[in-house]
């Protein structure tokens, strides 16, 4: 096996009714006397009233672009670097965790997430995926230094949208399959491999099990157990899956599917955790599951993640099906981390097995 770098969590993390309320004397614990907090604007609108109202900290608010895009990055650390921040503040989803991730990094200073979305693990984990400007997949980056502090109100995250939540799910449920796929090869798995595996399985145990009543719960806007379950499995469980296994327990097929999906703009309206979904059932007909493949779909349509290409926009032609297989196989993809090779035949059947499966 090549060498594990464990990270497994951030310094500090809390998952509270009202844990908003802490963030200014740990910010004063930590020495920091200036901040910039990056935001967007449905999550700032989402806080306002549950933010601390900071005087002893001096803190300017920024809203990102909406993209983590290498320009923002770029344009944040400005801003930072004239406010003489000591720390980095995210506040909002993925993109926005990302964005505050790398511009803290670029900066060697710390960083705390408050995630307003449960749709992944970008708020535990020491790494940005980063895009283009428009929206398009570049490459992902992982840092030395973990978050510092991540605080999580669940009043926040059962007031979001509905799919953000069924999108985390698919993100989540991916480190299961994804990170079996990374070792099934490996006879003689190292301890935090094997932790890494553990996490993954529990992921993927809870989602079946609390997903629906979990999704039932923010539909009404109710913090139940279930709920915080599911919150806690797509942030804390899921980020522990990469923590522990590091590239053994990060991405795969399922996740280069997701990127070749990106190409095309049809599919930029769905989230990364419904296209990671999709992603997932390709990866499974690709290493000939087919049984667990057919054993997913009643969940995926029970709460509604995409089971066809139809499903995220695109037609199922021969072209886009090419396309699609052809960027899953480019050189810097996550699927030739598997341990078996694919052709782009094979990609192609994999696809075609899906949307056949759907049909039945």
């Amino acid at each position: 096996m090549k060498p594990i770098r464990v990270q497994a969590s951030p310094s500090y993390y809390q998952c509270e009714i009202g844990v908003y309320n802490r963030l200014e004397s740990l910010l004063n614990e930590g020495r920091v006397e200036h901040a910039l907090l990056i935001h967007g604007v449905k999550s700032l609108e989402a806080t306002e009233d549950k933010l601390p109202a900071f005087e002893k900290v001096d803190v300017h608010f920024e809203q990102y672009s909406g993209e983590c895009s290498l320009s923002e990055i770029n344009r944040l650390q400005k801003l930072a670097e004239t406010s003489q921040s000591d720390v980095i503040i995210g506040l909002g989803g993925g993109k926005v965790m990302d964005v505050a991730k790398a511009t803290a990094n670029q900066m060697n200073l710390p960083v705390v997430l408050l995630p307003t979305l449960a749709s992944q693990c970008a708020a535990w984990t020491p790494l940005s995926v980063i895009y283009t400007e428009t929206g398009d997949y570049l490459k992902y980056t992982q840092f030395v230094t973990n978050p510092w502090i991540v605080l999580i109100d669940p009043t926040v995250i059962a007031a979001s949208p509905i799919e953000y939540l069924r999108a985390g799910i698919g993100d989540t449920l991916a480190k299961w399959y994804e990170a079996r796929a990374l070792t099934k090869h490996i006879d003689q798995k190292r301890v935090p491999v094997l932790l890494s595996l553990q996490a993954a399985n529990l992921c993927k145990n809870l989602l079946l099990e609390e997903s629906e009543q979990a999704l039932a719960a923010l539909n009404k806007k109710e913090i139940t157990n279930s709920l915080l379950t599911i919150i806690e499995t797509n942030i804390m469980a899921g980020g522990l899956v990469g923590g522990l296994g590091d590239e053994y327990g990060r991405i795969a097929g399922a996740h280069s599917v997701h990127n070749a999906l990106t190409q095309f703009e049809e599919t930029h309206a769905f989230l990364h955790g419904e296209k990671v979904a999709y992603g997932i059932l390709v990866q499974l007909a690709l290493e000939e599951e087919q049984e667990e493949l057919k054993s997913l779909l009643p969940f995926y349509k029970e709460i509604g993640l995409p089971v066809s290409l139809e499903e995220l926009g695109l037609t199922n032609e021969q072209n886009v099906i090419k396309t699609i297989a052809e960027g899953t196989l480019l050189p810097n993809e996550s699927i030739h981390f598997m341990g078996d090779s694919y052709t782009t035949d094979d990609v192609i059947r994999g696809l075609e097995t899906v949307e056949t499966y759907n049909k039945n």
